[in-house]
């Protein structure tokens, strides 16, 4: 199979052609660089001056393509354009190889180039002065100079501004790729957290609807039934309140959603009277002050689930609430009553799914969680007895020092 060459850059093309129909231009005219009578031109005439010409004008067509390979070319075609009468044109041309064989080759080629180029712009300024011992001799320096290492170099600070600047595009790219992921993290935790939030807010209402409608299909008494009905109606529409409130924050709208505050240890009453309505005997004992309210959000949210629990699994009995503010700590304490865990009779307030829940919120915070029969005051568990006991939630929340409202 024959060996394809890639095909030239169209920029490339236009190049080739204005370099080629300006040494044409400059040949018709009869413009050269050197006299026939010069000692260099070793092939004199008008007519040898166009095969170097049409050569690098060739070369041209490989600049980005095979840069190193059109530069070897190009210096040939250079010597053989030297011992002729000589075009600008050509010389032209065999700069913006070198420059292009800076810009575009490999690396290593990059470096040689100009290493070369150096070195030749140095002998050609030392030997002929050393030689001829004559101030004009530095021209030919001068010359190599301007031919060589000036395309050189301006290649390789191009080179090195491109490379600079395809850096800080990968570099954005990245940070843009981390914003991306940063985001989605945000947005999947920001979601785990509105379902916590769904189940605590909705789950209390859901719960005190399904014990009411029990009581009213069991009880064949107008009055109670009345009244569980009230209660029944109550719990549905605030839990149909919430359930529309945080469905439409985890839409995907405009923005357009007001922001709703969150609840703060002072709805605490409110969530008690509510627990009393819906049939706990609820006991609250709160002795704190100011709180950040990451604490109060996530003691009000263990509360909330506790009574929750309590109103789905505790046995007839009092359930005590008791928050008190330490030093840099607020404990949080919620007793109910259960008794034996059988088929048929009631099951351990803390059966329900809302302890990972408070274990996650508690965890947020860095703080102490556990939950179980009998909890004493040291952290000990005890197990639980046959004829019942009580079951425990008992929460420490840190508070940073300086973060107090």
């Amino acid at each position: 199979m024959a060996l394809r060459f890639p095909r030239p850059h169209r920029d490339d093309v236009r190049i080739a052609l204005a370099g080629l129909l300006g040494g044409l231009l400059l040949w018709a005219v009869g413009l050269g660089t050197r006299p026939a009578a010069d000692p260099i031109v070793l092939w004199s005439g008008r007519w040898p001056i166009l095969l170097p010409l049409a050569a690098v004008a060739g070369c041209e067509l490989l600049r980005r393509t095979h840069p190193r390979t059109g530069l070897l070319v190009g210096v040939a075609a250079l010597t053989v354009d030297t011992i002729t009468q000589g075009s600008l044109a050509t010389v032209v041309m065999f700069t913006d190889l070198v420059y292009a064989a800076v810009l575009y080759g490999p690396p290593a080629t990059a470096r040689r180039v100009l290493w070369i180029s150096g070195a030749l712009t140095v002998l050609g300024t030392v030997v002929p002065l050393a030689v001829w011992r004559a101030p004009e001799a530095l021209l030919i320096g001068a010359v190599i100079g301007i031919v060589a290492f000036t395309p050189g170099a301006t290649g390789w600070v191009v080179r090195n501004h491109r490379d600079a600047a395809e850096s800080a595009r990968l570099r954005a790219e990245q940070t843009a790729l981390l914003a991306e992921i940063d985001r989605v993290q945000a947005v999947t935790a920001e979601r785990a957290r509105m379902a916590r939030e769904l189940h605590d807010m909705v789950a209390n209402h859901l719960s005190a609807i399904a014990i009411h409608s029990t009581a009213a299909l069991s009880l064949d008494d107008p009055d109670t039934s009345k009244q569980a009905l009230g209660v029944i109606r109550e719990n549905s529409v605030e839990g149909l309140a919430e359930m529309r409130r945080l469905i439409g924050i985890l839409r995907d709208s405009s923005g357009d959603t007001e922001p709703a505050a969150a609840p703060t240890l002072d709805g605490l009453a409110s969530l008690v009277e509510h627990a009393r309505g819906n049939g706990l005997d609820v006991v609250l004992d709160c002795a704190r002050t100011a709180l950040p309210a990451p604490v109060e959000l996530a003691a009000y949210r263990i509360v909330q689930e506790s009574l929750t629990n309590a109103l789905k699994h505790a046995s007839p009995g009092r359930v005590t609430v008791s928050l008190v503010q330490r030093d840099h700590a607020l404990d949080v304490r919620v007793t109910s009553p259960f008794g034996e865990v059988r088929r048929d009779g009631p099951r351990a307030p803390g059966s329900g799914a809302g302890l990972i829940g408070m274990r996650e919120r508690v965890a947020l915070l860095h703080g102490t969680f556990e939950a179980g029969p009998g909890i004493e005051e040291t952290g000990t568990a005890p197990q639980n007895t046959p004829g019942g006991g009580t079951w425990t939630v008992r929460a420490t929340l840190p508070i940073t020092e300086g973060e107090t409202a």
